[in-house]
């Protein structure tokens, strides 16, 4: 596969699933995913890491390579130990993330994540929930993630996602930035802290 790579096939999804369902209301926190962007109005999310809003300047949102944990993050302790160490396993400065639920029989509908932040990063998904597997299409390929898959892929081309199944489903996503290209996205700086 060429926008597709299945990275880990063993995490076990329940110690964040777990901290999810132990904040009462934590899919209705924030709401912007659902009403500011039209493509991916069907699903719910909890930031855990943003953009900086420091940083904007006279940018556009999608050029901001600085990015901040959210206040709420504090209380996902393990997705954030997971997300730091994976960012440095594979060698990476840890950019935007979320958890992200699709409801079932919803879709997030078929786009390209443009804009200097996303050209530079690479795009991952956890699968936490997931009954029947997620199905993802990039370009003309299509996959079925499973619970506790960690996949990598191009965000790049145009892509889409439907929950074909009965149930919510969970995936954790985030952004990386290899190490090689940190000069790219920060050239005014010799070392960039995340």
């Amino acid at each position: 596969m060429k926008y597709f790579q299945c990275i880990r096939a063993d995490v076990e999804p329940r110690p964040f699933l777990e901290e999810i369902t132990a904040i009462d209301g934590a899919w209705d926190a924030v709401t912007g995913r659902q009403d500011k962007i039209a493509v991916q109005r069907e699903a719910r999310a909890i930031p855990l890491r943003g953009l900086k809003k420091s940083a904007i300047g006279d940018k556009k949102r999608r050029d901001v390579h600085e990015s901040r944990w959210t206040t709420a993050s504090k209380r996902y302790p393990r997705a954030r130990d997971f997300l730091e160490r994976t960012a440095t396993e594979l060698d990476s400065l840890l950019g935007r993330a979320k958890i992200v639920c699709l409801p079932a029989g919803r879709r997030v509908y078929p786009h390209v994540d443009r804009g200097e932040y996303y050209r530079l990063r690479n795009r991952y998904h956890l699968v936490l929930r997931s009954t029947d597997g997620s199905w993802l299409k990039a370009a003309d390929e299509e996959v079925r993630m499973r619970e506790g898959e960690l996949w990598w892929f191009d965000n790049d081309q145009i892509h889409e996602a439907v929950n074909d199944g009965e149930h919510d489903r969970v995936h954790m996503i985030f952004d990386l930035l290899p190490r090689a290209r940190v000069a790219e996205a920060f050239p005014d700086r010799a070392a960039v802290e995340a």
